[in-house]
C-alpha cells in the first residue's frame, strides 16, 4: 500500500490497484469562516491544495471509494459534497450514514466493525475527540486499520491519546500509525487531537510502528506546526521512525 497526504487529514491511499480518498477537504485556500472561539481569525483552509485543478478533477476521476473519519468541516467540505459524483462509494461510520445519504449520496456504506473490500479489510476504531464537554460537543469520531497483503496503516482520525488507541494498537500491531496532530483547540479546554505530548505517547507506545503525523498548518484552531513536531521528535530521538510529511508527499 502507497499513501499520499494531500493536506490536513485528506489523503490517497493505493492498494490493490484501487484509490482510496480519504477526508475529503477539497476548497481553495480562504474558503470557509474561521472556526470560532479561537485565537485567530484565519479563513480555512489556510494553505491550497498541493495539486492543480485539473489534477484534482483526475483525482476524483479516479476513485473508487471515499473513507470518512467524520463529517467536520476539514474532513469532508462543501466541495467535496459538490466534487464527488453521488453514486461513488463511500464507507463511513454508522453515525455519518444518515447525513451523508441527506446530502444526496447513494452508495453509502457503514463500517459497523470491520468489512472487505477488493482484498482490501478496514477495521473501525474508535477514540476521543478531545475532553470533558468539548470532547462530547465534537461528537462521535472514529479510525481505520487498513490492511492489504502484509502491510497495514492505522488511520487514527481525530482523536487524542486515549484508551481506543492504545486497543488498537494493541489489537492490529499496525505497521503504519497516521496521527492527526497540530493539538487543534478552542480558548478553553483541551487540545481536540493529538499534541506533541499524544505523538511521543504512540511513539514510545508502539515502538515497532512507523509513525508519521499529518492534519497540520491547514486549520485555524491548530497550535502546533511541522517545525514544532520536528524539533519535540529530534529531542526525543524519534526522527528515525517518526515522519511529518508535506503536503503532497507519498510518505508510505
Amino acid at each position: 500500500m502507497n499513501l499520499q497526504l494531500l493536506r490536513n487529514a485528506t489523503q490517497i491511499l493505493s492498494a490493490n490497484g484501487k484509490t482510496i480518498l480519504i477526508d475529503p477537504m477539497l476548497a481553495p485556500k480562504g474558503s470557509y469562516d474561521p472556526f470560532q472561539n479561537t485565537r485567530n481569525n484565519l479563513r480555512n483552509p489556510l494553505v491550497d491544495l498541493p495539486i492543480t485543478e485539473d489534477e484534482l478533477h483526475t483525482l476524483i476521476a479516479k476513485t473508487d471509494v471515499v473513507l470518512l473519519t467524520h463529517l467536520h468541516l476539514d474532513h469532508w467540505d462543501a466541495t467535496a459534497r459538490e466534487l464527488l459524483p453521488k453514486d461513488i462509494t463511500l464507507f463511513c461510520q454508522p453515525a455519518n450514514t444518515e447525513a451523508i445519504r441527506e446530502a444526496g449520496f447513494t452508495n453509502v456504506i457503514p463500517v459497523h466493525d470491520e468489512l472487505v473490500w477488493d482484498d482490501i479489510r478496514i477495521s473501525r476504531t474508535g477514540g476521543h475527540h478531545g475532553t470533558g464537554e468539548i470532547g462530547e460537543r465534537m461528537g462521535i469520531v472514529s479510525g481505520y486499520v487498513i490492511a492489504y497483503g502484509n502491510d497495514s496503516i492505522y488511520i487514527t482520525g481525530d482523536t487524542i491519546w486515549c484508551t481506543e488507541v492504545q486497543d488498537a494498537l494493541d489489537k492490529y500491531h499496525p505497521a503504519h500509525v497516521v496521527l492527526n496532530g497540530g493539538a487543534a483547540r478552542f480558548i478553553t479546554g483541551d487540545p481536540i487531537v493529538m499534541d506533541i505530548n499524544d505523538i511521543i505517547t504512540v511513539c514510545n507506545y508502539a515502538p515497532k510502528a512507523n509513525v508519521h503525523v499529518v492534519h497540520l498548518e491547514t486549520a485555524n484552531h491548530g497550535t502546533e506546526s511541522r517545525a514544532d513536531i520536528k524539533a519535540a521528535l529530534l529531542a526525543h530521538n524519534l526522527t528515525e521512525r517518526c515522519h511529518v510529511p508535506n503536503d503532497g508527499e507519498w510518505f508510505i
